[in-house]
């Protein structure tokens, strides 16, 4: 936590304000050829996107993987509590085996769903980068239509950024830590 912190507390945020999609992409495009790296920087926008619009990279999504890996660990603590009840506290009836199969495979299902979607939630939340410790620059005009390029980066280089922002064709370019 204390790494997380000191490495927020070094940067600074700045957000540019587009009115179209072309002038957004090609804001990228200068920050890509003015060396900022690609997780200086994100699209802002109160408009739902496809993915790639702006000339981003599409995000790799991995949340396929929770799911399994909560019905895996469902399954397995639901197989172990009815084998270990089972054999913990055996009750001979009638000479029928002690490991019954059909009461098992009741609880090992419910065993397997509710692993999953526990595990489902908690991917869901990793994968929406959540919770974010630093927010950076943000504009009220995002949310009634104007397309911001956030640029979070080191303080000596937010000067670079504004610059960038600005020849890009901004609107408006606003510092994270002002106030309007």
């Amino acid at each position: 936590m204390v790494q997380v912190l000191s490495a927020i507390m070094g940067h600074r945020s700045v957000v540019g304000l587009f009115s179209d999609e072309d002038s957004a992409a090609d804001a990228l495009d200068a920050l890509q050829a003015a060396n900022f790296e690609s997780n200086e920087y994100e699209v802002l926008t109160g408009t739902p996107y496809p993915d790639g619009t702006f000339g981003e990279a599409e995000p790799v999504h991995k949340l396929y993987r929770f799911p399994l890996v909560g019905a895996i660990c469902g399954f397995s603590v639901g197989l172990l509590l009815t084998v270990g009840t089972q054999l913990g506290w055996p009750m001979v009836t009638g000479g029928k085996p002690i490991l019954s199969i059909p009461p098992m495979v009741i609880v090992m299902y419910e065993g397997t769903m509710l692993g999953a979607i526990i595990f489902t939630v908690i991917g869901i939340v990793f994968e929406s980068r959540l919770p974010r410790l630093f927010m950076g620059a943000y504009d009220d005009s995002i949310t009634e239509g104007a397309i911001g390029v956030a640029v979070t980066t080191s303080q000596d280089r937010v000067e670079d950024a504004e610059k960038v922002l600005n020849k890009a064709g901004a609107e408006r370019v606003k510092r994270g830590w002002e106030k309007d």
